[in-house]
């Protein structure tokens, strides 16, 4: 899987803190780079399932659609609201 490619990922829009208050995310890297480099707790159990669902669907072993629920739990955990679109 390509893991830059947006077409296997729903976009959607993180409201974090910081000067880059809105990240989109459109792809499994950009997620990934979400929770390794701003994620602002990295001690959550949701967090450790949606870094790992990141990696196995990026290594193929998982699917995008996983991947972003993970990431959508572990930004409620966190207090992250999530902006989503509905086709």
């Amino acid at each position: 899987m390509n893991w830059h490619r947006s077409g296997d990922f729903v976009p959607l829009m993180l409201v974090m803190g910081g000067p880059e208050k809105y990240r989109i995310v459109t792809s499994l890297g950009d997620a990934a780079a979400a929770l390794i480099t701003e994620w602002p707790s990295d001690d959550g159990e949701d967090y450790v399932v949606a870094v790992r669902a990141c990696l196995d669907a990026i290594h193929g072993n998982a699917s995008a659609h996983d991947a972003r629920a993970a990431l959508i739990r572990a930004a409620k955990e966190a207090g992250i609201p999530v902006i989503t679109v509905v086709h």
